[in-house]
């Protein structure tokens, strides 16, 4: 099988030209799984797929991440071979946040009578969750305040952080059999995210060496990452991936 990570946007929260920070993983050039869904997420994946998702992951719910739940929710409802069939995958200390932020509007519809999260399967989850016989572990980043943002790994594969500080003990953990790392990264860091002078603060150059940056500011800022050596994400690009092992022994 061939796997790929297709980035649909790589932009940071104002850097609207760059899209909203997402990826899909794909499988034999079939997607998988949607990772976060901003305000532009479900053009792009409707655009390079054709259909609605039918699995996302939420790394946070800062709504450049989850803005296109709302406009998903319309889709999903008015189609009913399709409502109740998309799964969002979050971790549960974050479904309160998402309720609050997405679901708990009063009168999902104007005729009443509607329940949110009736048009999704909604799966919380701490460790992390199975999709389509693949485990997917779950981690905490640093994303200004605890417990409210958390990354995401494809054993032998893939690690997505999302939106994070530098984790430098996390990954020696969940990113440990020299899986591709996607990284947040821009120019210049502050408490919710990472700059170009933590990570080689923080990180050794092995680690360096596997890192796809993404969340960046602006065009410029991508050239500028990449001509200080590092590997940078565009939007729209499909990046290779290792093929994920058979889940170990001790998996869920």
């Amino acid at each position: 099988m061939n796997w790929h990570l297709h980035f649909l946007g790589t932009g940071a929260a104002h850097a609207v030209e760059l899209g909203s920070s997402s990826a899909v993983l794909e499988r034999d050039g079939k997607p998988l799984l949607l990772i976060d869904c901003g305000p532009d997420t479900l053009d792009r994946y409707m655009a390079a797929y054709g259909e609605l998702p039918h699995a996302i992951y939420i790394t946070h719910t800062h709504l450049d991440h989850v803005g296109g739940l709302e406009r998903l929710f319309t889709r999903l409802w008015f189609n009913e071979a399709l409502r109740g069939q998309t799964r969002v995958f979050i971790h549960a200390a974050l479904v309160p946040w998402l309720q609050t932020r997405v679901a708990d509007y009063p009168g999902v519809l104007a005729e009443g009578g509607v329940n949110y999260w009736e048009a999704f399967r909604l799966v919380p989850c701490s460790r992390g969750f199975w999709l389509d016989g693949l485990w997917f572990d779950v981690f905490a980043t640093r994303h200004h305040r605890p417990g409210t943002s958390f990354g995401l790994s494809l054993r032998g594969s893939f690690v997505f952080t999302g939106d994070t500080r530098p984790i430098p003990e996390v990954l020696a953990h969940y990113a440990g059999d020299h899986e591709l790392i996607a990284h947040d990264c821009g120019l210049v860091g502050n408490p919710s995210h990472t700059g170009i002078d933590d990570i080689e603060r923080d990180y050794d150059a092995a680690l360096r060496a596997r890192l796809l940056l993404y969340h960046y500011g602006s065009a410029a800022d991508g050239a500028t990452l990449t001509a200080r050596g590092y590997r940078v994400a565009g939007t729209g690009e499909h990046v290779a991936l290792a093929a994920p092992p058979p889940p170990r022994p001790d998996a869920g």
